[in-house]
């Protein structure tokens, strides 16, 4: 009798354990394929990764953008990053200190602009690098210092607690590093149809030229990879706003309806030349 109890308490515990196991791997794969929920932008650098709200990478891009257009160095695109992140958290905002507003919380008392200026990005940080570059020797000023010799701040040191994330942006939306933005959101039953002409025209604002257009605007020559990503991480920050629903660039492709994968790899995307669709 103790022999056959010892037995079918074996099998119990053996079964137990196989239906635990079962379950477990279950759950570890259900949970490896669930789509993140909301809707982010996810930023990788070199030196770790960043979650965005859309808005925020939208801004995040106009920056990297616009100091390309002025042929300024990452450093320059860290101080703005820097600043932007401790004024607004990197929003447009319409309120602020005082009469303070926008991305860099700028002053039309001060003489930086109208409100109505100070609201649209690519203006904001046209005037934040035009101050910037006056600053003697910003490129060696630790990052905090160049930025509060911008901004006048009352605390100046508050810029050096965004250092590390300022570099992440930097080095992703400048296209320093291939495949550095990737965004999702959910994806509307019946989406309005793409416009990637509005946003070719966008892109020129802050970028500036970028040759003839092709391809009713769908087409981006890419004089050199760098400037490729680049273009590719503003495509796909910006592509819930135009409806885009593929950005293709050097052998990748990034999709509306499955953003939270990332770049995945396409033989039809070209090098030279970003694709949008």
């Amino acid at each position: 009798m103790a022999r056959r109890f010892s037995k079918a308490v074996l099998t119990i515990i053996v079964i137990v354990v196989v239906l635990i196991a079962a379950l477990f791997y279950g759950v570890y794969h259900l949970l490896n394929k669930a789509k993140p929920l909301g809707e982010f932008c996810q930023v990788k650098g070199p030196s770790g990764v960043l979650n965005l709200e859309i808005e925020q990478a939208q801004i995040a891009a106009t920056i990297a953008a616009v100091a390309t257009r002025r042929k300024l160095p990452d450093r320059a695109v860290e101080i703005a990053y820097v600043t932007a992140i401790q004024e607004s958290k990197l929003l447009n905002l319409p309120y602020g200190d005082r009469d303070s507003v926008g991305v860099f919380q700028q002053r039309p008392s001060q003489g930086w602009g109208t409100v109505k200026q100070l609201q649209d990005p690519v203006y904001a940080t046209q005037k934040f690098f035009a101050a910037l570059v006056k600053v003697k020797r910003y490129q060696k000023l630790p990052l905090h210092e160049a930025a509060q010799a911008v901004q006048r701040s009352a605390d100046g040191s508050a810029y050096a607690a965004h250092e590390e994330d300022a570099k992440i942006l930097a080095a992703a939306f400048t296209g320093r590093v291939p495949k550095g933005v990737h965004c999702w959101y959910p994806i509307a039953d019946q989406p309005p149809a793409p416009q990637p002409a509005k946003a070719r025209k966008e892109l020129v604002r802050a970028l500036g030229d970028l040759g003839a257009a092709s391809g009713d605007g769908t087409r981006i020559d890419a004089s050199s990879e760098r400037r490729g990503w680049l273009i590719a991480a503003w495509s796909v920050a910006n592509a819930r706003r135009y409806s885009l629903r593929q950005v293709s660039y050097a052998g990748v492709t990034w999709k509306s309806d499955s953003g939270h994968d990332g770049w995945l790899a396409d033989g039809k995307a070209v090098a030279g030349r970003v694709d949008l669709a």
